[in-house]
């Protein structure tokens, strides 16, 4: 089964939520990002070639435009592949793990994977980021203490979801833990 709801984001933003649900052990939620806006593009090309052309009449020297060209060039193809995260996926799977999947502009994948082992819980927890946001983690059993944790894993962190997308997120995985619970502790 699944279903896509409209969110949005801490900033106002846009997100839209995919639920996949593939059985009682096995959920993956996916946000997506609004794509790079071809007018904000053009506006910052456009702002940084009028500087360079207006340093062209100043000094007459070719080479500040061609430097403007190819640092805003190197620059946004920089953007597509280091910093811009269309979508942020997270898999969790009772008997294996959580497996979380950023996937940039430039079509670039960065994967993570936690056994099912090394999770402890999954918590809502809110932090201060020039005000009080939520955001979902992911805590970790510590080897040598077993009630302690030894790290706390952010889940979305380009996406920055607010509390009613996190909710919805976190009951998921919460029926997941429960199950997998269930599963271990029965004969």
């Amino acid at each position: 089964m699944e279903d896509e709801q409209s969110f949005s984001d801490i900033c106002g933003g846009r997100l839209a939520l995919q639920r996949r649900y593939y059985s009682p052990s096995c959920r993956e939620f996916c946000i997506s990002c609004p794509r790079l806006s071809l007018r904000s593009l053009t506006a910052v090309t456009c702002t940084v070639w009028l500087a360079a052309y207006g340093l062209f009449t100043l000094c007459e020297n070719s080479i500040i435009l061609s430097a403007a060209i190819f640092i805003t060039l190197l620059g946004l193809l920089g953007y597509l592949h280091f910093v811009k995260i269309d979508q942020e996926t997270l898999l969790i799977i009772d008997s294996l793990g959580i497996q979380m999947t950023s996937s940039y502009a430039s079509g670039k994948e960065s994967t993570t994977f936690i056994e099912m082992g090394k999770v402890k819980d999954v918590i809502i927890n809110e932090g201060i980021y020039m005000k009080v946001i939520y955001y979902l983690c992911i805590l970790l059993k510590d080897p040598v203490e077993p009630h302690g944790i030894s790290q706390v894993v952010p889940v979305f962190q380009s996406a920055k979801p607010r509390l009613d997308c996190l909710i919805e997120v976190y009951r998921s995985c919460q029926e997941v833990l429960a199950h997998q619970e269930a599963t271990s502790a029965s004969p």
